[in-house]
């Protein structure tokens, strides 16, 4: 019996523009794996212009690709209006990727970032459903904050706060 090898680690990239729609397949992909949690691209404008999105918050958009090119991830990073607070956002896994290290790949990416632009803690709020995500973030040091928001999109949506404070920033 030949033994198995574990598929190539995905690309991780600096996302462009052009990924705007794949970005959106991917977002839509990961949506249907959760009852009641629709994609609608009319909420997610951003996806017109990604990078250029991002760049405009002081910010960084990233791409995993597979190796036929096809983008199975995302994750970005941006500042918010207190130069001491970076957000997380557009954190997407195709699921076939997941469990091969990429999302802790992209999420060291992302750390970096904001250690290197003087962030003090990194923030994020998550669905309540993404169960998964929610592990991942505590894995890696991020801690839930109390109370939940409500975002009024097509799913209904409510949302945990998480906060990862920055060993080494500036601030």
């Amino acid at each position: 019996m030949v033994p198995m090898s574990a598929p190539p680690s995905p690309t991780i990239r600096p996302a462009t523009d052009d990924d705007g729609a794949a970005i959106a397949r991917l977002i839509a992909g990961c949506f249907a794996e959760y009852e009641g949690c629709l994609y609608l691209d009319a909420e997610f404008p951003e996806l017109a212009h990604p990078a250029s999105h991002y760049a405009a918050l002081g910010g960084r958009l990233w791409v995993a690709e597979d190796a036929d090119g096809s983008v199975v991830g995302s994750f970005a990073v941006f500042a918010t209006r207190d130069p001491a607070i970076h957000e997380i956002v557009k954190v997407y896994l195709a699921a076939p990727t997941r469990g091969r290290g990429t999302a802790a790949r992209m999420l060291a990416l992302a750390l970096d970032f904001g250690r290197d632009a003087g962030a003090a803690a990194i923030r994020l709020w998550t669905d309540t459903r993404f169960t998964d995500a929610h592990r991942f973030y505590e894995r890696h040091g991020f801690e839930r904050l109390p109370g939940t928001r409500f975002i009024g999109d097509a799913s209904s949506s409510w949302e945990f706060s998480y906060r990862k404070r920055l060993d080494g920033a500036d601030r």
